[in-house]
Parts: C-alpha cells; sequence; structure tokens
C-alpha cells in the first residue's frame, strides 16, 4: 500500500524525505519531550502495551483505510502500524520528532501541525490522537477542526491520561493541560460531532502505583523532581516476580480489549469513536 498526499492536500512539499507544509507555528509541547521519548520508547512496557492495543482497534475497525497519526511524535506507534501492514502518515510539528520517525523508518512523514498542513476538509478517514489530546490547551476546538478535516462517518482512535488525581509532577514535566475521565472524554467527543463507538481504561495496575509513588508523595512535597533518568528507569521492563505479574495485568487487558470489554479503572483512557452523519 502507498498513499499520495496530493490527494489530501495541494500545499505540502517533500525536503529531504520530510513532507513540510509553508509555515511553521508554535506548538505547545515541551521541546524536550520527543528525544525524551525516542530513548525509551523501544524498550517501554508501557509503548509497547499501547502499541498493541492500538494495532488492534485499527486492524479491527479500520484495517485498509490510511491511518493519520497525528501528533504522533517519533512515530512509535506509526512504525508499529506500518510493520503491521496498515497504511500510514505521521503528522508531527515537531523537527525533532520527524527526523526520527524518519531514522526509525517511517515513509510517510508530514512535519507540521494539522491546521497548517491544509488537508482538504472530508478527506481524512481514519485518525489516530494517542496521548496527544492533554497536551493541547484548547482541546475542544482541536477536536472540531479534526472532525471537519474527517470524512462522514470517518474513525478517531483516542489515548489520554486518566484521573485528575493522579496528577504529579510527571505532568508537568511532560506539558500537560488535564488529565480525563471516560465520561468527560466522550463528552468533549459528543460536543464536537463524534459519536462514541468504544471506550475503556488502561493501563489497571497503575492507578494504584502512580497513586501511592507519584501523586501523594508530590502533594506532600516528597516526590523528588523529575528527569529524564527517572523517566528511562520507570518505563523499563520488569524481570522477576515483578516482570511477570505485570505482563499478566497487561494480558488480560489485551485480552479484554480483543473483546470490546470494559476495563473499569486505569491510568489512561482510550476511546474509538466515528464522525456523525448528518
Amino acid at each position: 500500500m502507498s498513499c499520495d498526499l496530493a490527494e489530501y492536500s495541494e500545499s505540502l512539499v517533500e525536503r529531504d524525505g520530510i513532507w513540510m507544509a509553508p509555515q511553521d507555528r508554535e506548538i505547545s509541547y515541551p521541546q524536550h519531550g520527543n528525544d525524551a521519548c525516542f530513548d525509551v520508547e523501544d524498550s517501554s512496557f508501557w509503548f509497547r502495551h499501547r502499541n498493541q492495543i492500538i494495532e488492534h482497534l485499527v486492524k479491527s475497525w479500520s484495517p485498509e483505510r490510511t491511518f493519520f497519526d497525528i501528533g504522533g511524535g517519533n512515530g512509535c506507534v506509526s512504525y508499529y502500524l506500518q510493520q503491521s501492514g496498515i497504511d500510514v502518515v505521521l503528522v508531527e510539528p515537531g523537527a525533532s520528532g520527524a527526523m526520527n520517525a524518519v531514522e526509525r523508518g517511517v515513509r510517510m512523514v508530514v512535519q507540521s501541525t494539522l491546521e497548517d498542513a491544509s488537508f482538504f476538509q472530508g478527506s481524512i478517514q481514519t485518525a489516530g490522537l494517542f496521548d496527544v489530546l492533554e497536551h493541547i490547551e484548547d482541546d475542544q476546538q482541536f477536536l472540531r477542526s479534526l472532525h471537519d478535516y474527517l470524512a462522514p462517518g470517518g474513525l478517531l482512535f483516542i489515548t489520554v491520561p486518566a484521573f485528575q488525581l493522579l496528577w504529579s509532577a510527571e505532568d508537568d514535566y511532560a506539558g500537560h493541560f488535564r488529565r480525563y475521565t471516560l465520561p468527560s472524554l466522550k463528552d468533549r467527543l459528543n460536543r464536537c460531532g463524534f459519536s462514541i463507538e468504544y471506550g475503556s481504561y488502561l493501563f489497571s495496575f497503575l492507578y494504584p502505583a502512580i497513586l501511592l509513588a507519584r501523586s501523594l508523595p508530590n502533594k506532600i512535597g516528597l516526590r523528588k523532581s523529575v528527569n529524564h533518568d527517572t523517566t528511562i528507569k520507570e518505563h523499563s521492563e520488569r524481570g522477576g516476580l515483578a516482570g511477570t505479574l505485570i505482563n499478566e495485568c497487561l494480558e488480560y487487558e489485551l485480552n479484554r480489549i480483543r473483546n470490546q470489554k470494559y476495563i473499569p479503572i486505569g491510568s489512561s483512557c482510550l476511546a474509538v469513536a466515528s464522525k456523525k452523519v448528518d
């Protein structure tokens, strides 16, 4: 499969293997974000599990459509889907993320914001926002814009961090504006013209771990400062009994989602939504 970007936009220009928009506007994602993630993505149980779930959902709901990974950073999701046979376009405004994605092997990379890429309205059939929406101050306006670019009945796949109770220094470090609940995410999507097809929480075992090790210590001033080394350590695969238990929890979640069952709590939530047809 291959994608002809001329079917989606007439303003993009290719430079050194990356498609570029004519203008480059400021973004809210922190400068260090993509490079910090690039160092942990390939060895992280968190990114691996999220990728497996996203792959299953996309293949179940929209296997034959070109998938637009909006704000997809270093191409962690894009490359995983590409390797599984999905035709993918990565849309990433950050220069470092776009270059990292090309280095990773993502074939179609657009360095641009969604707005600056000037995609034709109603041209995109399937899109993903994977831990992107929480970085956008006016998330509802962004969802409305994306709604305009989606074709009638087009699908949107979303993951976001869950529960404001779990807020910690990691959220500040990552440049988050908020965390969500599944009802609050569904409400935003409904307000912006989407119908909810499926929703659930993820990383159920991380809810108590984050609450006890991050959020509560952060609230009482005992949490140490966050840096790149702590991020790498927390994302590393675990060995021994802890690793076995984590893998069993992740496999349980994956099986639940494969059967479109609901997971009632977790540190992230996901939704599959479709553009309402008038």
